[in-house]
């Protein structure tokens, strides 16, 4: 296990919140955060719209694959955060778990899911500050 904090995102599909979601760390805070991401009932691809509005800002989620919540997902990552999956989520002690109420992208164009990508931005920015922060020079 790695020294660096892990955090899980999780929704449904694993194809459009949860996957935006797990663009984000790396992007914004390198390898200092351990990223993974699942579904609770993966989907066949990851939503165009959402490769599309990561695109505009940078980031490339196009060769990303859902993938099915695994127990060992769960038990590997320090943060578990779910995005509308509901009680799909196994429960550990010592994990820590937030549930963000965000709007499914699923069959929304791009236009809807750009508040949906910047609002996942703000909230991936505050989990940073708190479990990666910058090192002090």
């Amino acid at each position: 296990m790695s020294d660096k904090p892990s955090v899980l995102f999780v929704c449904v599909h694993n194809a459009g919140r949860s996957q935006m979601a797990a663009a984000w760390p790396t992007h914004l805070a390198g390898d200092r955060v351990e990223v993974r991401s699942a579904g609770s009932n993966p989907g066949a691809g990851v939503n165009p719209a959402a490769v599309e509005a990561m695109a505009e800002v940078g980031i490339d989620i196009s060769a990303e694959v859902p993938k099915m919540l695994t127990l060992d997902a769960v038990k590997e990552s320090d943060v578990c955060i779910t995005m509308g999956c509901g009680d799909t989520c196994p429960v550990f002690p010592g994990k820590r778990y937030l549930d963000w109420q965000l709007e499914d992208p699923a069959g929304l164009g791009v236009e809807a899911v750009r508040p949906i990508r910047d609002e996942i931005k703000v909230l991936i920015e505050g989990l940073i500050k708190e479990i990666a922060p910058e090192p002090q020079a």
